[in-house]
């Protein structure tokens, strides 16, 4: 290789070189002036009603609702209401067939006559054996029977006074079996113990029902669907808020557009504890009169806990915002400490985040009461901050005013 070459591939390396160090400043002068503008979204404190409310969830019920069961063992063999079928107290809703409960009435008649008439024979033989003792006294006086027959006459008839014990108390056995049986053929009637509507039905014909350990549900008839409940979970830490009688409202999946109302009628002390969570039940009151509201719908509800009418608020929004520590101009350090049960919320003035301290009254998610402080009402309070995604400075020309040089081999 000769010395020409050498010298032509150093100046190709070096050139290389220098043009990559150039690109790479002028990248770094261009990101360095680079800064993205921050906006932020504001609102103007409002005046009007606010409610403070609480939150929760639960499922609609009817205020009555009747479990009816079957006391007996059998067969269905015949339904006479559905689902939504109106009922009257006392109608036949369902028959368990009646045939072995029969037979087991006849069965027990018998045994209760045949009690009867042995007892009936007791009171003979009794009666008998109480004349033949009497006769025996006398007799025995003057000689004409023996002491011995004497006392066997006595011992007969108190064993027939025995016997006549004993035939009555089989007596009361077989009528308390045939009165049993009588009972258990009225119960394979099935009967509404309510006037109502059917909201579930548990069988259908020809299934078998067992009530040996415990009385299988047949239906469920709910008294008065124009009268519903609605219960709610409420967490400890909302509890104390919630009180009977208060205003509460909801809305179900159902009727998305519709609110409806509700009073609270009981705070249960009974407290729920699942996975450390703790909570009560709070039962609601909802009329019902247009029969919109179903049995089982999920409701949302909202408990108000207390309102004013003309109140100076937020968008409680503005509670969570808080601004970069350069977007304040350092104003933290000159700000009068805040007063206890003061709130610092911000404001914008000359395009920058003012702190403003605040005393807040009730509240609910969306919007807080602003009770006293420094807040004017034509403040632009600050919500959140937004990028813009735009410069504020154009970016640099790493080539303009300056030039590449290689160096000379």
């Amino acid at each position: 290789m000769n010395l020409k070459t050498v010298f032509t591939s150093r100046a190709g390396v070096l050139t290389l070189a220098a043009a990559l160090l150039l690109a790479a400043g002028g990248a770094w002068f261009f990101l360095r002036d680079r800064q993205t503008e921050v906006s932020y979204r504001t609102a103007k404190p409002t005046r009007g009603e606010i409610a403070a409310t609480v939150t929760s969830s639960g499922s609609i019920t009817p205020v009555v609702s009747v479990s009816v069961g079957a006391a007996v063992s059998g067969t269905i063999k015949e339904l006479f209401v559905d689902f939504n079928s109106p009922v009257k107290k006392g109608q036949v809703i369902a028959q368990i067939d009646p045939a072995p409960f029969r037979a087991l009435v006849e069965q027990s008649q018998g045994s209760y006559l045949n009690a009867q008439a042995n007892m009936e024979k007791a009171k003979v033989t009794l009666i008998d054996a109480n004349r033949t003792l009497e006769r025996y006294r006398v007799l025995v006086r003057d000689g004409s029977v023996s002491q011995s027959d004497y006392d066997n006459a006595s011992t007969a008839a108190a064993s027939a006074q025995a016997a006549l014990k004993a035939a009555e108390g089989s007596v009361a056995q077989a009528r308390g079996s045939h009165d049993q049986a009588k009972t258990n053929l009225d119960y394979a009637t099935i009967r509404s113990p309510v006037d109502g509507i059917v909201i579930s039905r548990a069988v259908d014909v020809g299934q078998t029902v067992a009530a040996s350990f415990q009385t299988p549900t047949l239906f469920t008839i709910a008294q008065d669907l124009t009268k519903m409940q609605i219960y709610a979970t409420v967490d400890e830490s909302d509890i104390g808020r919630v009180r009977e009688g208060g205003n509460a409202t909801f809305t179900v999946d159902a009727y998305p557009e519709a609110r409806f109302d509700g009073v609270v009628t009981q705070v249960r002390n009974a407290a729920t504890t699942v996975s450390n969570v703790v909570t009560y039940t709070v039962v609601v009151g909802v009329d019902n009169k247009d029969l919109r509201l179903k049995p089982g719908m999920t409701a949302n509800v909202t408990f108000v806990t207390a309102r004013k009418a003309d109140a100076l608020k937020i968008p409680t929004a503005a509670l969570r915002f808080r601004p970069k520590t350069d977007d304040t101009q350092n104003q933290d350090a000159a700000k009068p400490k805040t007063v206890t049960g003061q709130k610092r919320i911000y404001v914008l003035q000359n395009g920058r985040p003012q702190s403003v301290a605040v005393t807040l009254g009730i509240g609910n998610d969306k919007e807080t009461e602003v009770a006293g402080g420094e807040l004017s009402e034509d403040a632009d309070v600050v919500l959140e901050a937004q990028s813009s995604g735009k410069a504020k400075s154009a970016p640099v020309n790493p080539m303009s005013g300056s030039s590449a040089h290689a160096p000379r081999m």
